[in-house]
């Protein structure tokens, strides 16, 4: 079984990475070879020197003749440009999202059309799908029936790749999966373009000792999901058989994985027990309406009960979160005083 991922060396993708090269098998098969795939390659990572692992290093949409030069099985596709950067340069995020997606399932299709094995497709989409319009305000819980709204570019840009994924799933193609993603919280590391950057931030540079600003009124109320939650959550999407009943995945229809539904105020509370004062009063409160327009035009209340029947719950509340942030770090973080 050969196994792909793009984005291989982002966060999500080196989470997914590590817990392949721990089981070294998917879905009880035995992995042959682990094909990561990015434009950024760091060396320094385990996985770049693990015998299992081959390494397409570019940008995806020229290295695709690479990644399929032998039959590829599963695919996951993490690769994209965020939900901001979208926002800010809307031909970069069709090229990124759009076209390199639209390449990839072509691929795709070319192989099983040869007569290679039919590849299964796993895309990781987001909850930034939803929003409100005038004429069809979003419900108060979301559900996968919930028509997508998206209010922004990248939403937009997710939005078209479930359609051509659910297409060419209908056509035989491929085996396609949708898994839309929640928020991801806490993250580690440096901050990114994204929009929800912040929702990591608030928490992740204050019990660093650092400063964090906060550009969205505290009462938000968001959705989101560990980074452990989330990785789980692909893998069970992907690995799931095909039909109807529990722990099976029926039809075309994306998985709205399972959300925590928090507001920004109840973080600073929780990092408030996990740090004490000093911590908290890093945390700058200062609303910025480009990022607030995005991040509150997505759902923060989900129906998971599609999840649920694949055996998925969210996380417990957000201190479980920021314990697992703490249990996951590389090294010690030096202001987490105590839990409750």
């Amino acid at each position: 079984m050969r196994v792909v991922i793009t984005g291989a060396f982002g966060f999500l993708g080196g989470l997914l990475t590590a817990s392949l090269l721990r089981t070294r098998a998917f879905g009880g098969t035995p992995i042959d070879r682990l094909v990561l795939a990015d434009r950024v390659v760091r060396p320094d990572s385990p996985a770049a020197t693990d015998p299992l692992v081959d390494i397409v290093h570019g940008d995806l949409i020229d290295r695709l003749d690479d990644v399929f030069a032998e039959p590829v099985h599963v695919l996951f596709h993490l690769a994209a440009a965020v939900s901001a950067e979208c926002e800010a340069d809307v031909g970069l995020g069709m090229r990124a999202n759009v076209d390199t997606t639209r390449a990839l399932l072509d691929a795709a299709r070319a192989q099983s059309a040869a007569g290679g094995p039919l590849p299964r497709v796993v895309f990781s989409s987001s909850l930034a799908v939803y929003g409100s319009d005038p004429a069809l305000p979003m419900p108060p819980v979301v559900s996968e029936s919930t028509p997508p709204m998206p209010r922004s570019s990248y939403g937009t840009q997710k939005l078209i790749c479930e359609h051509l994924i659910a297409d060419y799933t209908r056509h035989g193609f491929l085996d396609g999966r949708v898994a839309r993603l929640m928020t991801v919280s806490v993250r580690p590391g440096q901050p990114n373009a994204a929009a929800s950057g912040f929702l990591s931030g608030i928490v992740r540079e204050p019990l660093a000792g650092l400063p964090a600003t906060c550009p969205v009124h505290p009462d938000l109320r968001v959705a989101l999901s560990s980074p452990r939650r989330t990785v789980h959550g692909l893998l069970r999407v992907a690995e799931a058989e095909r039909g109807t009943g529990p722990g099976r995945l029926d039809g075309r229809v994306p998985v709205n994985l399972p959300a925590l539904t928090v507001s920004v105020a109840e973080m600073l509370a929780t990092l408030r027990q996990v740090g004490g004062d000093a911590v908290t009063d890093l945390v700058t409160v200062r609303p910025d309406p480009a990022i607030e327009a995005i991040v509150a035009s997505w759902p923060a209340v989900f129906d998971n009960s599609r999840a649920a029947a694949l055996g998925l719950e969210p996380d417990a509340d957000f201190m479980s979160v920021v314990q697992d942030y703490v249990a996951d770090a590389r090294g010690p973080i030096p202001h987490v005083l105590r839990w409750s």
